[in-house]
């Protein structure tokens, strides 16, 4: 398992200034993990935490994360969690396309253009968490509306599976996480779970990940969740 010269396992997570990032980023810390917190703004929150951040990346910008890529040659991570994600809501009679765009651009693209370009940080051993959401289940729709979130994590779980397909040669193993429905600024506060809950989770799923489940996808409680 990869270590950093402190003998610690470095994670790094995306989104991570605020929300279930900024838990994330605790509970991997706690759990003694060296992290490595991306985002494209800090926050009070995050620079109190004591962990490494790596302002201005936008997931968006192949020049960002080429620049992040430089930023941490030789560094072996173990586990990447990409977490950064936009929701703009919709239904039928107000979707936005511009909306749509946006969200496949930052919920879909970012966390394939972030594990492509730090593949080379990932060894033998290494983790990849993506967190998505169950709103990208087509089997799990029973409300219809939301196209843009919907869409976009429907296809951030494809990309999932071909990553898990792709990358397990390689022993780096995959899972795609739908961390519940929190109480972030996101939401508007209307989740029925915090952060620090769902991301003690979340880890709990990325700890327990092996090449033999490699490309599942699960709610942060452990439930196997229908595609």
């Amino acid at each position: 398992m990869a270590t950093s010269g402190t003998g610690k396992r470095i994670a790094l997570v995306t989104g991570a200034n605020r929300g279930i990032g900024l838990a994330l980023c605790r509970q991997l810390a706690e759990r003694g993990r060296e992290v490595i917190a991306v985002c494209r703004t800090s926050s009070p929150a995050l620079d109190a935490l004591g962990v490494r951040v790596e302002a201005g990346v936008d997931v968006t910008s192949d020049d960002a994360v080429a620049a992040l890529r430089r930023r941490l040659e030789g560094v072996t991570l173990a586990e990447l969690v990409c977490n950064a994600g936009i929701l703009r809501e919709d239904d039928l009679d107000d979707v936005a396309f511009d909306d749509v765009r946006a969200q496949f651009e930052v919920n879909a693209l970012g966390p394939l253009r972030v594990v492509k370009a730090l593949r080379p940080n990932l060894r033998k051993g290494a983790k990849v968490a993506l967190i998505t959401s169950r709103m990208g289940s087509i089997g799990d729709n029973g409300s219809g509306g939301s196209y843009g979130y919907r869409m976009s994590k429907a296809a951030l779980n494809a990309a999932g599976m071909s990553l898990a397909r792709d990358l397990k040669a390689a022993g780096v193993a995959v899972a795609i996480l739908h961390p519940g429905w929190v109480k972030t600024e996101m939401t508007g506060d209307t989740g029925n779970v915090d952060t620090t809950e769902s991301a003690r989770q979340l880890v709990d799923r990325i700890d327990a990940l092996t090449l033999e489940t490699t490309g599942g996808f699960w709610h942060a409680n452990g439930q196997t969740l229908p595609w």
